[in-house]
């Protein structure tokens, strides 16, 4: 059996339920994961593209932030037309430190970075990475207008935002295709936000299911209990999950089944 796919709202986009988050292909320095980890070499990688592939995941979740993650992926992404790759703007990772600009200038040389970084010509998903500040960036910045435009030109398939309050994420499901919210059993705040979406016909993919893998620290059966719960809600497309480890690839997968 392999993953169902899932539409993501009206979008056009169809993602399959489980995606595979990649801040480990290329970031490991200021995360929040509980246990530190090095950076996989490139035939990991491709082992763990090769399986997800296999499984039926065809989303990946990617930003600038992630370190060199962007640039792996072009370099080691094999069928780009077989992928929705979803990728971000708005935050930069340099010199061991993030950083936040939503200028147009920046919104658009992040999208085209990330076009030459993946060697591709359209990204199928672009999310913008807020810093907290969900309204004031989707009301008081260049970012939104400057991707809508890049909309326009057939670079950008879908926009939305990794939100951080309720109120923004309120606000995404109003103004953008898709939002990406938080959920998992520690956390369920953005529950209003997942049913604004199933309402509008927005898409929803859910980050932190896994709770940054602390949830993921107890039993498989925990693990996939978490997994269940999140896409069981009515309107979510996927669940975006990152990991390295080939073993944990497979139960996720296995629970999303």
């Amino acid at each position: 059996m392999t993953l169902a796919k899932r539409p993501l709202g009206s979008t056009g986009i169809d993602v399959s339920c489980l995606g595979l988050g990649t801040v480990k292909f290329g970031r490991n320095q200021e995360v929040k994961y509980p246990t530190g980890f090095s950076l996989p070499v490139d035939r990991a990688i491709e082992s763990l593209l090769d399986v997800a592939r296999e499984s039926g995941i065809n989303l990946l979740d990617t930003a600038p932030a992630y370190g060199s993650s962007e640039q792996r992926i072009g370099r080691l992404l094999r069928d780009r037309d077989q992928w929705v790759i979803c990728t971000k703007v708005g935050e930069e990772f340099t010199t061991g430190k993030s950083f936040f600009d939503f200028g147009a200038e920046h919104t658009r040389r992040s999208v085209e970075r990330s076009l030459r970084d993946m060697k591709t010509d359209y990204l199928d998903i672009v999310l913008i990475h807020s810093d907290g500040e969900d309204l004031k960036i989707l009301d008081q910045t260049d970012c939104l207008p400057t991707l809508l435009n890049m909309q326009e030109k057939g670079q950008i398939r879908a926009i939305g935002m990794s939100t951080k309050t309720v109120e923004g994420g309120l606000r995404a499901v109003e103004s953008l295709d898709l939002v990406m919210a938080t959920y998992n059993p520690s956390y369920t705040e953005d529950a209003p936000v997942i049913a604004a979406a199933h309402a509008a016909n927005k898409g929803v993919l859910i980050k932190k299911a896994l709770n940054s893998g602390h949830d993921a620290l107890g039993t498989p059966k925990e693990t996939a209990q978490n997994l269940r719960t999140v896409l069981a809600i009515p309107g979510v497309s996927s669940a975006i999950v990152g990991t390295i480890n080939l073993e944990h690839l497979r139960d996720n997968v296995n629970a999303a089944i």
